[in-house]
């Protein structure tokens, strides 16, 4: 059978061309929580436990949102595609809350941050959900999946670079004037809208290869019996929760435990510059062992990392700045392969139920990836206060916070990790299952 031409190498400029959007919704995701929380604290008299719990409200709340965009996503009708207009159109909502949310003003409280980060919970669902469903679709190959998601998230990684970046070299210390928050906030308003629009204007529109239309009822009914995805659900959701854990603390880990709050920004520029590195090494582990078997085996590593960084103290910056160079080559593993055996798990359900649903199934994603940084923000950040842990970065930290500190931030990861692995090592959608899927999926087509 003649694969479609989008999955030849010269489609890789195409891939290079959907993936613009991802560096300015990268610039959205990790301030919000990484520099968000401490930013607001120290800036505002907000406990950490108030924001941890505001967070964790504003994921309850995408409970209900996620599934609905994800359905309309799929169900959008417009000549010019349902992914691409769709996406389109979110791009105002994003870009304003986002602004809002990092240039607050001097009298902003904990309601100032629950309606932005609400309004910017609910726009970035909108914008993410057809654009990942828009990119599952597009690729249709088992390693093709994986190139695409490599060009993606290596868009991803740069945004983030920038997104860790811009505000420690405009400065966290103070709400007023401009300061490095507000660099992102002026970043993402300009440069979301014109790389989306980009992108609408370059990439085309893939092909709905549904045979019927479901219910909603039907639709949940389907992907809550798509063993494969449930199995991929879990370990994603325990991983997520895993990665959220270290990244919510490593400010906190860096200038508390380690005591060099000046390389909190070269630390974490570093981590995220290796994680470049480690999406063509993640594209050449699948490429030989399979996506699920390349994913086990970086988590397992990324165990082993993390079992010895909890022993670290003062002044161990050295060794620090190793943990961080291999974790971040780690992350591109944990960062390329999971969407890519998503797309995969999203084929089941399409030869079962007759139906491309990309946009629920994502949706279920979303809310996975943000379900567990919130229970990440929910657990530690409510145990560091019973551990006597002071939000502002100006006071003097007792022993035994930093003891937590430093157990939360290594330890607490390693044990759903392990989980993960445990129910991804022998998962059974291969590369020669994927092909019977396709095969399946192609035929009417032929």
């Amino acid at each position: 059978m003649r694969p479609p031409a989008h999955e030849t190498k010269s489609f890789n400029r195409l891939f290079a061309l959907y993936a613009l959007p991802a560096l300015p919704l990268a610039a959205i995701a990790l301030p919000f929580y990484i520099v968000v929380p401490t930013f607001y604290a120290g800036n505002f008299g907000i406990s950490l436990a108030a924001i941890g719990a505001t967070l964790l409200a504003i994921r309850l709340i995408d409970a209900v949102t996620d599934p609905l965009f994800g359905w309309f996503s799929d169900r959008f009708a417009h000549r010019l595609g349902r992914r691409r207009v769709f996406f389109a159109l979110s791009l105002p909502l994003t870009s304003l809350a986002a602004f809002m949310l990092f240039w607050p003003p001097q009298d902003a409280g904990l309601a100032y941050l629950g309606l932005w980060g609400t309004a910017l919970s609910i726009g970035a669902t909108w914008t993410l959900l057809p654009y990942t469903a828009w990119g599952a679709e597009l690729a249709t190959g088992y390693q093709a999946r994986v190139r695409l998601s490599a060009f993606r998230e290596g868009a991803t990684l740069i945004g983030s670079l920038l997104a860790i970046s811009l505000p420690f070299i405009g400065g966290l210390d103070t709400a007023s004037g401009f300061h490095g928050l507000a660099w992102i906030a002026v970043f993402i308003a300009i440069i979301l809208p014109l790389a989306g629009l980009a992108t609408v204007i370059t990439v085309p529109e893939p092909q709905d290869v549904s045979r019927r239309r479901l219910s909603l009822r039907e639709s949940m009914a389907h992907l809550t019996s798509n063993r494969p995805f449930l199995r991929l659900a879990a370990a994603f959701l325990l991983n997520s929760f895993a990665n959220a854990v270290p990244a919510s603390l490593f400010i906190y880990f860096v200038g508390e435990r380690l005591g060099v709050p000046a390389l909190q920004g070269p630390l974490l520029f570093a981590y995220f510059l290796s994680a470049i590195a480690g999406i063509p090494l993640a594209v050449w582990c699948a490429a030989r062992l399979g996506k699920h078997r390349a994913w086990c085996l970086a988590m397992l590593a990324a165990c082993l990392i993390f079992s010895a960084a909890g022993f670290l103290e003062q002044g161990d910056v050295i060794l620090f700045a190793i943990v961080c160079v291999t974790t971040g080559l780690l992350l591109g593993f944990d960062l390329t392969l999971p969407p890519a055996i998503q797309a995969d798990v999203i084929d089941n359900d399409t030869v079962r139920s007759g139906e491309q649903r990309s946009g629920l199934y994502f949706a279920a994603w979303s809310f996975i990836t943000k379900l567990a940084v919130a229970l990440s923000a929910g657990v530690v950040f409510p145990l560091l206060d019973l551990a006597g842990f002071v939000g502002d970065l100006n006071a003097t930290q007792t022993g035994t916070a930093l003891s937590a500190l430093g157990g939360l931030y290594a330890w607490l990861p390693i044990l759903p990790k392990l989980a993960a692995i445990a129910i991804m090592w022998r998962f059974s959608l291969d590369e020669d299952e994927h092909r019977r899927l396709r095969h399946a999926l192609d035929r009417p087509q032929s």
